[in-house]
């Protein structure tokens, strides 16, 4: 299983390397990278959500307690970074990466991971996992960005519209309404959707390579580390907890421990681009989340076996 993580997070780890690569070389013109986050943002990211939740298969999966354990987890780790916040003497922008980081999941290495674990299970499992997860992290990240980022406090009006016409959060509530409708995507738009959103991965995970700054790496310490320890210490520590709590065994505890210990994702940098977050940040913490990811996720894995009896 760990092997089955491992070789999961390659490509991604390559994937950011090659983004670094080309913009350092040149190999692309500067004015590309601008206009593939925006194209990442508002068609491929959303096609990839959109397709997911609504063609999620859910059979024999404990759908309410499973989706019940990552929300609470999400929810009460996403509390304790704004009560963490005044701590960690950051302005406004960067604590947004930090918070990105500590709450987002890169859904690739998920479902592989899943798959890998629980075979045809795993997928509806992960199913679930990104029904639950993808929009409660998308909310919570436009409120946080709404309150701290460059842009400045928001009123609750322009809060509302921030959420109401977010790609990703709009993509979200569509793909979960043709899930819960049952009623199937039009033929011809299921594929495109499908293609759209698998071009998410390496167009997001190029402009994250291309974002890096390592010239800035010596402040991103701090910050690294919070968000790390949070996403790797804290969230499965709490998702262990919520399963105890509210009764999740078996599989299912297991796919919400491993979702809860992933890496934060691309569209984390993305966002940052987009809503007025520490963008360079947010691709160091991207990229250095990816290769710790490499030695926590097996760690996590040890405490699988037992949550999963």
């Amino acid at each position: 299983m760990t092997g089955a993580v491992l070789l999961a997070l390659l490509p991604i780890a390559l994937l950011i390397g090659l983004g670094a690569l080309l913009r350092r070389i040149g190999f692309i013109g500067e004015a590309f990278w601008p206009q593939a986050e925006r194209l990442g943002y508002y068609v491929l990211l959303p096609s990839l959500f959109i397709h997911g939740l609504a063609t999620a298969r859910l059979d024999g999966v404990p759908v309410l307690s499973l989706a019940a354990v990552l929300v609470a987890s999400t929810v009460t780790v996403a509390l304790a970074l704004l009560a963490l916040r005044p701590r960690l003497a950051l302005d406004g922008a960067a604590f947004t990466s930090v918070f990105q980081g500590g709450i987002r999941f890169n859904n690739y290495v998920g479902v592989s991971a899943a798959v890998g674990l629980f075979g045809a299970q795993g997928l509806a499992l992960a199913a679930v996992a990104n029904a639950a997860i993808v929009p409660t992290v998308n909310v919570l990240c436009v409120l946080v960005f709404a309150r701290f980022g460059s842009g400045g406090r928001l009123a609750p009006a322009a809060i509302a519209r921030q959420l109401a016409f977010n790609p990703l959060v709009v993509a979200s509530v569509i793909g979960i309404s043709l899930q819960a409708t049952g009623l199937p995507l039009p033929i011809g738009v299921d594929a495109m959707l499908k293609a759209l959103g698998q071009a998410s991965l390496p167009l997001g995970l190029l402009c994250v390579g291309a974002a890096l700054d390592f010239g800035a790496a010596r402040t991103w310490f701090r910050p690294v580390a919070v968000s790390s320890a949070v996403k790797f210490g804290l969230m499965p520590l709490v998702t262990v907890l919520a399963c105890l709590l509210l009764g999740l065994r078996g599989p299912a505890a297991a796919t919400a421990l491993l979702f809860q210990a992933l890496p934060t994702a691309s569209s984390s940098y993305i966002m940052a681009r987009q809503l007025g977050g520490d963008a360079p940040l947010m691709a160091g913490i991207t990229a250095l989340q990816t290769v710790l990811a490499g030695a926590a996720i097996p760690l996590v894995l040890t405490v699988l076996d037992g949550v999963a009896a």
